[in-house]
């Protein structure tokens, strides 16, 4: 393609142009990785489309990378676009996690312990026992958790076992640790 300046008279270099097709992407599906950890993180893959996308986690910073570590537990939504304006996308995605001690105090900080994240699942069953083993009590995730007593008497400063049973991407799964009860 040739241009003219009208003014001028002048013509300019030839000037040739690529045009690329662009397809929108169709969907993204989010995964944790790392569940339950300090290192759990949320990767993103787009269906189709030809990108290069963009990622964003949380309203936070737009990133090239569809990789987000570390993510901390609790519910968070995932924007992915790209960079010719085609592809509009939006998930949720919950990253399951919990506190590792707690102090049942009153102060209105950490008095109760829970699993963070499972309040949408509330067939998701979760069992404390003490260190020896010893059944205290089974908890709801969408309750407001353990406050560190049995019948009503407060149990002394320990390490609590703890097991989940819950479902991911479709399939029951189990977690197992303990957290720190702190008079």
């Amino acid at each position: 393609m040739v241009a003219t300046n009208i003014s001028t008279g002048c013509d300019s270099q030839i000037a040739t142009a690529t045009v690329t097709e662009s397809f929108p992407g169709l969907g993204i599906a989010a995964q944790v990785i790392n569940q339950f950890s300090n290192e759990a993180g949320i990767i993103v893959n787009v269906n189709s489309g030809t990108g290069p996308f963009v990622y964003q986690l949380d309203n936070g910073p737009s990133q090239e990378s569809n990789l987000f570590s570390p993510v901390l537990p609790g519910s968070h939504v995932v924007h992915v676009t790209d960079v010719n304006g085609c592809t509009d996308l939006t998930s949720e995605v919950t990253v399951l996690g919990y506190t590792k001690f707690f102090t049942p105090n009153d102060d209105t900080y950490t008095d109760t312990w829970n699993i963070i994240g499972l309040e949408g699942q509330p067939a998701a069953i979760i069992h404390i026992y003490d260190r020896y083993g010893k059944y205290i009590k089974q908890i709801s995730a969408n309750g407001k958790g353990w406050d560190g007593t049995l019948n009503g008497e407060p149990l002394p400063s320990t390490d609590y076992w703890f097991t989940v049973e819950y479902v991911e991407n479709g399939q029951s799964k189990e977690f197992k640790s303990h957290f720190s009860l702190v008079r």
